[in-house]
């Protein structure tokens, strides 16, 4: 425990990326495979529920501080995060026990849920007792289920490939999937040999880098080099998500490594179709005829264990496909784009074929529009394929793209995607090969209402009003989106101006106004306001307006008719 601690801090400490690949290096080389395991487990951003209650958690650690409750909650209030504030305030002990990562996990941690509340308490108090303070406030960190680390899995993998002599891309396959923080899985990641649910593990993604520069203030795409060397497609909004077909078995698994077999039943029928040895990636979207539907549709799937047919009718949904991975259970990554894209059409119309000769589903053809021009589609609506291929957009020139990408919002996607057409798939974010060329965001300027304390430097939720009838109405939460010092002044004018205070909320003065930027709307019957935003930010602080200058409801709700109208 004592040395993942120092892990902790060494790479909370720096912000080279070689000393970061260095420390981890170093921890793993050094460190038992059931240590390890768990240290991977979390470093890998997986993370264990709350094992104890907030209340109980600051009561137990006012009794041990031997301080009255309403201090720690203002040395909280100044520390800004639970595990660091409880960390800081109990006393070090005299001496301290040498207890592995892994016991502290599996004997005290895991078993915390399950303890009636006294035990609890005693297991607790004698973990803090145990542990410095560095090891506590990683304790802490676990026992919230807010283990949060600063080092992208990108370099965790780098690290492991090296002490391991692989390649990182075998590593970052091994990393993936269904394996568990256990002595031996953490050995067979590490040797390579093989397991049973080798078959089942996605590859990493390849990631997309926004496009550098704005063409709107004169800077040009020819700075990419020749139109003809890029593949243009659409940028979709949706789940991002590898299909495979593998082992006689058929597997949805998405960006953030869930599997979401069960949510998608009509994708695991479709991936019968599919050869064995069949890996694609491409978009999970809400489908609506002839082309994508709005992301808000699709949200009703997500995390469903058990999809209705009454659901399947009312939330049909739709896998586009914009790239092959594996074919014949050949690893096929390092070919270029074009020739992946290649194998890809003949496959999904060879996958549609067959679909349509079982009599699971009605003849399929491509059928060609203004908006989407390219897609796999079916020439009948009463079973179709959800199998569809993801079109090129048909630009011949950067003119002819950038007209293109000012249409996007009015065709319910994100912008669009350039890729270099000699590009292979790589691991994780390169920039260079991928780009994103996203549509300028909606924006909004609205008042400061509310604010909920939350745990960390910046967790603090902002609620934000706009104007109907003289009165501010909620209208979005966000948290993101202003630098260190301007979070530092929010926080300091809402100490200031709280009106009122319920539990961790606070009323505030209403006279900041932010400017906030967001993805999309819709109209929503769960909100006051009857829309809901997607992905809001706060873009920036709007120093030169005053309240009565903010945005109104109705320009809002405006918006959302236009965004449905555009559907």
């Amino acid at each position: 425990m004592k040395r993942f601690a120092a892990l902790y801090c060494e790479l909370d400490q720096t912000t080279r990326t070689g000393e970061k690949v260095a420390a981890l290096e170093a921890y793993f080389r050094d460190t038992s495979p059931f240590d390890a395991a768990w240290a991977l487990h979390f470093l890998s951003g997986r993370s264990l529920p709350r094992a104890v209650a907030t209340k109980n958690l600051w009561a137990w650690a006012a009794e041990e501080a031997a301080l009255p409750p309403w201090l720690i909650q203002e040395c909280h209030a100044a520390v800004g995060d639970t595990a660091e504030t409880i960390a800081l305030l109990l006393r070090n002990p005299g001496s301290h026990s040498s207890v592995s990562l892994a016991e502290v996990v599996e004997q005290r941690l895991l078993p915390l849920k399950t303890l009636p509340d006294g035990s609890r308490r005693e297991l607790l108090l004698r973990t803090w007792r145990d542990l410095d303070q560095n090891e506590r406030f990683v304790w802490n960190k676990m026992i919230t289920g807010n283990f949060r680390l600063g080092v992208a899995r990108t370099l965790v993998i780098r690290a492991l490939a090296h002490v391991a002599g692989v390649d990182p891309s075998v590593m970052a396959h091994r990393v993936m999937g269904a394996w568990k923080p256990r002595g031996e899985d953490y050995l067979r990641i590490m040797s390579g040999a093989a397991n049973e649910e080798e078959i089942t593990k996605p590859y990493p993604f390849f990631l997309a880098s926004p496009l550098e520069f704005k063409v709107a203030k004169g800077e040009s795409l020819e700075l990419l080099g020749q139109p003809d060397e890029w593949l243009i497609e659409w940028k979709w909004d949706g789940i991002r998500a590898q299909l495979i077909r593998r082992g006689g078995e058929t597997l949805v698994w998405s960006r953030g490594d869930e599997m979401v077999s069960d949510a998608f039943p009509e994708l695991i029928e479709a991936g019968h179709s599919l050869p064995e040895g069949t890996v694609l990636d491409g978009e999970i979207l809400s489908w609506e005829v002839e082309r994508p539907g709005p992301f808000a549709k699709l949200q009703r799937r997500l995390g469903r264990k058990k999809v209705t047919q009454r659901m399947r009718t009312d939330f049909p949904i739709a896998f586009v496909a914009y790239d092959l991975l594996e074919t014949g259970g050949a690893d096929i990554r390092s070919r270029p784009l074009d020739d992946r894209r290649c194998s890809l059409e003949a496959l999904i119309v060879g996958s549609n074929e067959r679909i349509r000769t079982s009599g699971t589903a009605n003849a399929s053809a491509l059928f060609e529009t203004p908006m989407f021009s390219g897609f796999e589609a079916n020439t009948s609506t009463e079973n179709p394929s959800p199998l569809r291929l993801s079109p090129i957009v048909p630009a011949t020139s950067w003119a002819e793209v950038t007209r293109f990408q000012a249409t996007a919002r009015s065709l319910g996607v994100e912008g669009l995607m350039l890729k270099l057409r000699s590009s292979p798939y790589a691991v994780g974010r390169q920039r260079g090969d991928w780009w994103k060329w996203k549509i300028d965001p909606y924006v909004i300027d609205a008042v400061l209402i509310l604010a909920q304390r939350g745990s960390g430097r910046r967790a603090n939720l902002y609620t934000f009003g706009l104007w109907d009838n003289g009165k501010l109405v909620p209208v979005a939460k966000a948290y993101s989106g202003l630098t260190d010092a301007e979070i530092l002044d929010v926080d300091a004018f809402v100490r200031r101006h709280s009106t009122e205070k319920f539990g961790p909320v606070r009323i505030v003065k209403p006279e900041l106004v932010f400017e906030l930027a967001f993805e999309g709307i819709h109209k929503s019957t769960r909100h006051k306001a009857g829309v809901a935003v997607r992905f809001p930010r706060m873009s920036r602080w709007r120093h030169d307006k005053k309240p009565e200058d903010a945005d109104t409801l109705e320009n809002l709700r405006a918006m959302a008719n236009h965004e449905n109208a555009s559907a």
